[in-house]
């Protein structure tokens, strides 16, 4: 394949162990692999999409696939998705990820789930798969995916995923479904440092902390150490005020976690969120623990970087992709689309040249072969 970028892909993909047998094997692995996610990047997001594009772009997929069997037929693409091993595709997807941008320290990496709604399948029983993704807010970059299995749910696949991530010097940011102690574990073992969301899944903390804030803001916080930070958004009719209140007092660390059961745990933080929407008001309050210093603007940037994964990720996935209204099904197939998706989305958002929309991109990689290679290779 042609560029740096794409290169690499195919050099981490290449001990991919292909699932058919000898005798059937008529198209290259990675050729398959390679005309599957061009025509990703291009718009496509179905098996008959994917065959449509190899045969309209048989003359420039030529160019640097030898293609010994011709484009393949898209119940050949169909089959082989179902048939690939989900988690050696991942590795392949992490080592992929690791050459081309990996994972820089300091960097704010948000990690949360997603189901993919219309890839369940009634027949079977089979509900649609869930994914918990990690996502690099700063830069646009989805680092990794593992799928829930079935009848579990997020708490059991989130060390999974952290385990085959470098997050060395990282700032790792989870929802309240991942506020586990197990969690805060394994990223103190990984060398990063964490902010975990604290709601009812956790009802002991999450009390505890609501109480220590309120008993603090009932003496002005006379007898608490503690640093604050305001920030305000609007736009849209919209105005967001966000108030933090974070603190590492020793003895709070000790009121919250007595037995710390908590790795790393460091500060505590509160953050009050008014929202107004012409002459709609709602009010909030979040709590968190974090292994971090009690420094309430960084923590406070922290917490709001954790939510670049509903709209660069989350939401570009169903708009730009139209996920959640993906019926690939068969076998491994759906978490493999998945995969192809979020391979599609690092390469389009690291090519900077055209300043439109991923939607947009794709559109642009679909009509000219210039901007596909320029894709590729960025």
């Amino acid at each position: 394949m042609e560029g740096q970028a794409s290169g690499s892909l195919r050099e981490q993909f290449a001990d991919l162990e292909d699932p058919r047998v000898e005798r059937t094997r008529r198209h290259e692995l990675l050729d398959i692999i390679t005309i599957a996610l061009c025509a990703v990047i291009c718009g496509a997001d179905s098996w008959v999409e994917i065959e449509t594009f190899g045969r309209a772009k048989e003359a420039w997929l030529r160019t640097f696939l030898d293609l010994p069997g011709g484009i393949p037929a898209h119940d050949t693409f169909g089959r082989v998705f179902a048939a690939l091993d989900p988690e050696q595709f991942e590795r392949c997807f992490l080592a992929w990820v690791a050459a081309g941008t990996g994972v820089r320290p300091g960097e704010v990496v948000a990690v949360d789930g997603k189901c993919v709604r219309r890839s369940g399948d009634a027949v079977t029983g089979r509900g649609p798969i869930h994914l918990v993704s990690a996502w690099a807010s700063a830069r646009g970059v989805a680092l990794g995916q593992v799928a829930v299995a079935e009848k579990s749910n997020e708490i059991t696949a989130l060390p999974v995923l952290l385990r085959a991530l470098a997050l060395e010097g990282c700032i790792v940011t989870v929802d309240a479904m991942g506020c586990q102690t197990e969690v805060a574990r394994t990223l103190v073992e990984r060398g990063a440092d964490c902010v975990l969301a604290v709601k009812g899944n956790q009802p002991w903390l999450a009390e505890d902390v609501a109480e220590l804030f309120s008993e603090a803001q009932a003496t002005a916080f006379a007898d608490l150490q503690h640093t604050t930070a305001r920030t305000v958004d609007s736009g849209h009719g919209r105005l967001e005020i966000r108030q933090v209140c974070a603190t590492d007092d020793p003895e709070a660390r000790v009121y919250v976690d007595p037995q710390r059961r908590w790795a790393g745990l460091r500060s505590v933080a509160m953050v009050e969120a008014e929202r107004r929407l012409r002459d709609n008001v709602s009010h909030e309050t979040r709590y968190y623990i974090s292994s971090l210093p009690g420094d309430a603007p960084a923590l406070g940037a922290a917490i709001r970087r954790h939510w670049g994964i509903e709209n660069g990720l989350h939401w570009v996935l169903d708009v730009a992709f139209g996920e959640d209204q993906g019926r690939v099904r068969l076998g491994h197939a759906a978490h493999n689309f998945a995969l192809l998706r979020r391979c599609a989305l690092n390469l389009l958002r690291r090519e900077s040249t055209a300043r439109i929309g991923i939607k947009a991109k794709r559109l642009k990689a679909g009509w000219s072969d210039d901007y596909l290679t320029a894709v590729l290779r960025a």
